[in-house]
């Protein structure tokens, strides 16, 4: 069974999300996907989340997971619920709690560790999290040389979820080579721009929901207009892209084709054309230029509706655009 050899219940919290995530993927990959399930509180509750631990079913063989976020809402009652159940727990489910945050009170932690495991994991200290930057660099096996830890922080800001996409794309170009503050400032997109690129790349992973909600957050720092071009923009290199890796180029010679400065985006582009059809993108092309049109005064609705159309139409999923 799965969860053999599994703690029956685990507790996880703390600043530096990358490592959470990173641990909750490990945890998933020792059980079937449909034998997973992820709730989100609120609405859920302890109670449900004893139910989704009970109803193994057919996923009896398999074991189950079932993956509770956001359990610092949780109030007295969620707790009791859990505790109740922790005391004679369903064998062969595990159930993980994630808290965005540390609870105020220390009563979920406390129960977990009683029954399971609590794993806390902080950005070091002091604010800064330079050290944790360098210690994830040194994961990827890349070596950084004296200051780009703090250099990248500087460029980038001290959001981990921002930095731990940064690193990422570092250390793939950099394919284990050492990175000094040279590269870091020539890779590196700076905070502001970053945010511009939540939009893209929730569009080019097809993810409606995520794309959405990129755009609304986008516009309490941008105008629609900005937003648009930034989209477009993407769609196009992506289209070309698609082009040149049919003809059976890779992504060092599209990066020179497109006159990119480094592979990743290129990598990505093309990572985005496999999620959309050619007529899709086709399609999206003039969708994003009637929406430059209606946002520059052919529509009477406001730019920032026109946008959030927009969006919607050229990323929902292949069902909806063909019932539609």
């Amino acid at each position: 069974m799965a969860g053999d050899d599994l703690q029956p219940v685990y507790f996880l919290a703390g600043s530096d999300w990358p490592k959470i995530v990173r641990a909750l993927r490990r945890l998933r990959s020792r059980f079937p996907d449909e034998s997973t399930e992820t709730l989100t509180a609120p609405p859920a509750s302890g109670d449900d989340a004893v139910a989704a631990c009970n109803a193994l079913g057919l996923f009896a063989d398999g074991g189950r997971l079932v993956v509770v976020e956001g359990v610092e809402t949780w109030r007295a009652g969620d707790v009791e619920s859990v505790a109740t159940y922790l005391a004679d727990s369903s064998p062969g489910a595990v159930l993980a709690l994630w808290a965005h945050e540390m609870p105020k009170s220390g009563a979920l932690a406390d129960l977990v560790g009683k029954h399971g495991q609590v794993l806390a994991y902080d950005v070091p200290r002091p604010r800064s999290p330079s050290t944790w930057v360098a210690g994830e660099f040194k994961r990827l096996g890349v070596e950084l040389e004296a200051d780009a830890a703090r250099t990248l922080v500087d460029v980038v800001g001290d959001d981990v979820l921002t930095l731990a996409s940064e690193i990422e794309k570092i250390a793939t170009w950099a394919a284990r080579r050492p990175v000094g503050t040279r590269e870091i400032e020539a890779m590196a997109v700076p905070a502001r721009e970053v945010e511009a690129w939540a939009v893209t790349d929730a569009w080019g992973a097809r993810d409606l929901a995520a794309v959405m909600a990129a755009c609304e957050a986008s516009l309490e720092q941008r105008e629609p207009f900005s937003i648009a071009v930034s989209l477009a923009s993407h769609v196009g290199r992506v289209r070309a892209a698609q082009l040149l890796a049919e003809e059976g180029l890779g992504a060092r010679d599209i990066a020179k084709r497109l006159g990119l400065r480094s592979e990743f985006p290129a990598r990505k582009a093309v990572a985005h054309s496999e999620n959309y059809s050619r007529d899709e993108l086709d399609a999206a092309i003039v969708r994003l230029a009637e929406l430059d049109a209606a946002i520059k005064g052919a529509s009477r609705l406001s730019a920032e509706l026109e946008l959030e159309r927009a969006v919607a139409d050229v990323t929902r999923s292949r069902q909806a655009t063909t019932a539609g």
